[in-house]
């Protein structure tokens, strides 16, 4: 078995066995990884030209019910400053993004019971009837498949739930007792049933991760066939259990964008703000490697610090216009244009 020999069946086949993704991980060289990155590159190309599609993150809520050893607005953060967006504040969000040229905007918060479904579905219902032609993305948990049932007949288009590991004793390291991993692929699979395009996703470099562990997450995602896969390299919180681990690696998230792009080629894939956040290039790096969606952020310039899920989180104090002409700019570096469109899967 040889690198290149899988890099070249994924590239033909989109498939690869568990075992050849190990190897992969384990033993690609500089050579091989610039071969990886040429074939990812080049199957988004195909699939999408030379457009980024952009997402308006809307942060409405840090208080969170769950305590996940990583995440800096887990309930035993006691230092955290805690803030709800109301619902005339999301609105206010979605028109300066919608100004902007935004037609997604993506409501993510932590799992707070304030934002229930009476409330959610008026504010999807009225996003969607002021701007119909917007699509609308949710990223608030896991709250059971009659809450997604309600949200998606409200107008939801999207959810995102990141599964963070498919390895059942890795979920439990990084996890409370009350959370399992069979509940967060429930989930996922409901959303799927439901219509919903569906997006899940991994933290790369967490505490306890290995190359065994990444590949059962490569099998899951093509167990489940996502339209959307959200991955960044695990970055430590300070007032976390994991504070004094290190981060995860660029170059490794670089790899799994590039492995995933080519096991799923017609995938929205996201360049994160945590690659960012490692590397002064670390988006247009995400976007060379195969990645095609960028999501600036619309929140309140005031709360934007107090969603801090890792340290060091950048355009924290960005306004919502100067963060995409950035961005734009960015993308034109390296051939790439920033486009106005839903950017539904295809």
């Amino acid at each position: 078995m040889k690198v290149k020999e899988i890099i070249n069946k994924l590239a033909e086949t989109t498939c690869a066995e568990r075992e050849e993704l190990i190897f992969l991980l384990k033993n690609i060289t500089p050579g091989e990884r610039e071969l990886l990155r040429a074939a990812a590159q080049s199957a988004a190309r195909q699939s999408f030209g030379n457009k980024i599609y952009i997402r308006g993150l809307i942060e409405l809520t840090n208080i969170c019910k769950n305590d996940c050893y990583y995440c800096g607005i887990r309930r035993s953060n006691a230092k955290a400053v805690r803030y709800r967006l109301s619902r005339e504040q999301i609105l206010s969000c979605c028109k300066t993004g919608y100004s902007l040229g935004f037609r997604t905007f993506v409501l993510q918060g932590g799992e707070d019971g304030f934002y229930n479904d009476d409330l959610m579905c008026e504010i999807v219902r009225e996003i969607k009837a002021t701007y119909p032609e917007c699509a609308v993305t949710l990223s608030l948990g896991e709250r059971g498949e009659e809450s997604f049932r309600r949200l998606k007949e409200a107008g939801a288009d999207r959810y995102l739930l990141r599964h963070e590991t498919a390895d059942e004793a890795h979920y439990a390291l990084l996890h409370p007792p009350e959370m399992s991993l069979k509940n967060r692929k429930e989930s996922l699979f409901a959303l799927k049933k439901l219509g919903y395009q569906t997006g899940a996703g991994f933290m790369v470099g967490s505490p306890g991760q290995t190359f065994e562990t990444l590949a059962e997450d490569l099998m899951f995602l093509k167990e489940l066939e996502p339209q959307m896969c959200g991955i960044g390299p695990f970055i430590p919180h300070c007032d976390t259990p994991f504070a004094d681990k290190p981060a995860g690696g660029l170059e490794l998230t670089l790899t799994l964008l590039s492995v995933i792009r080519l096991m799923h080629p017609k995938i929205l894939l996201p360049s994160t703000t945590a690659l960012g956040t490692i590397s002064p290039r670390g988006r247009e790096e995400g976007i060379l490697h195969g990645a095609n969606v960028v999501m600036p952020n619309l929140s309140p310039a005031e709360h934007r610090k107090d969603y801090s899920l890792y340290d060091n989180k950048i355009c924290t104090g960005d306004e919502a216009a100067e963060c995409i002409r950035c961005l734009s700019n960015r993308m034109k570096n390296i051939g790439y244009e920033i486009v106005t469109e839903r950017g539904d899967y295809k």
